[in-house]
């Protein structure tokens, strides 16, 4: 039995939380636990950003969380979910002001039949120029080796139903699956036949019953018949063998979580002064303890390192710092977080 301390609830439990409102395709094969490791905290350069999240001790289910940035930014959001045990059948209001909109988000999934449905739908945009702006619904069933769905526009134009689909299927260690998903504005006669408005993977994972969070993960992606996707995802977990009169288990020590991602574009008619033929990344992430977190990344044209500390009396207050190198330009940017939690 492992036992691994808990991180922070911000952000990186957050794409966990409203994974049941996006299609299954997008966060399998090690995706969910790769963009946590590339994106989580390196997000606060050039400025200082704070967050508070409001909990409710009358009533758990209910958060209010909002982001303030001295670049001007602000964000609220207001969640509820039906019951502490199950976070994915769920309801959010986010109002932003960098994009003048308010945006509802509902879940309902049902764990005991596997089905569930979700939609979004934008209030107050100004400027609807896509159908997707009015709203996207869905439907999806998911069991331990399968996960399929689609999504629909309410208000889709000819040739845009559905608006996409997904099939994915483990067996074993083996995960494989594919994607339907049109490109914006597409207007293909046969959408389905256009191989551009589809995605495949396959990825080989252990370490986990559950596909999204494995130990160690490889994955293979075609995207849209023009990009090939490779991927490596190690999450190591250092600890101590104790036990107690009922069962062993291990007392973690500290963590490391490591990934790479390489990704080379396959359609040769693309202009060659465009040099953007081949992306590389890689990240790793340490994590001493259960208040203290260091993650690195570097890529071809940016590097970037943050460190996260939780205060360990003050256990409401945690703060990063982020730091970015551009090679290219030879330039540096800083930024600063605070996120005051459960207050």
């Amino acid at each position: 039995m492992d036992l691994v301390p808990p991180i922070s609830d911000y952000p990186s439990p957050t794409a966990a939380r409203v994974r049941m409102s996006v299609p299954g395709y997008d966060v399998m094969f090690g995706k969910l636990s790769l963009r946590g490791l590339f994106d989580d905290y390196f997000m606060q350069r050039g400025g200082i950003d704070t967050r508070f999240v409001l909990k409710a001790k009358e009533d758990p289910r209910l958060q209010l969380a909002a982001t303030i940035s001295t670049s001007g930014d602000m964000e609220a959001q207001f969640r509820w979910h039906r019951d502490l045990d199950n976070p994915h059948t769920f309801v959010d209001l986010t109002a932003s002001a960098s994009e003048p909109m308010l945006r509802l988000r509902s879940c309902a999934y049902y764990p005991k039949y596997g089905i569930g449905a979700f939609g979004t739908f934008p209030f107050l945009m100004t400027n609807r120029v896509r159908s997707e702006d009015y709203g996207v619904m869905g439907l999806r069933y998911g069991s331990k080796n399968l996960s399929i769905g689609a999504s629909f526009l309410p208000f889709a134009l000819s040739g845009e139903v559905p608006y996409s689909a997904w099939l994915v299927g483990r067996r074993g260690s083996l995960s494989a699956g594919v994607q339907y998903k049109p490109l914006s504005g597409s207007k293909h006669h046969v959408p389905f036949t256009d191989p551009m408005n589809w995605n495949c993977a396959i990825s080989y994972g252990m370490g986990s019953d559950s596909p999204l969070s494995p130990s160690l993960n490889f994955a293979l992606e075609l995207v849209r018949n023009t990009q090939l996707v490779a991927s490596f995802y190690r999450n190591h977990v250092v600890g101590s063998m104790e036990g107690n009169t009922e069962y062993d288990f291990i007392s973690p020590t500290n963590s490391i979580d490591l990934g790479l991602e390489l990704a080379k574009r396959l359609d040769r008619d693309k202009p060659a002064e465009n040099a953007n033929d081949l992306s590389f990344q890689i990240a790793a992430c340490w994590k001493p303890n259960e208040h203290v977190l260091v993650k690195g990344k570097a890529g071809l044209s940016k590097s970037s390192f943050a460190m996260v500390l939780n205060h360990p009396i003050m256990t409401f207050l945690t703060f990063n710092v982020a730091v970015e190198r551009d090679h290219k330009q030879g330039t540096a940017s800083y930024g600063f977080g605070f996120c005051f939690k459960d207050i």
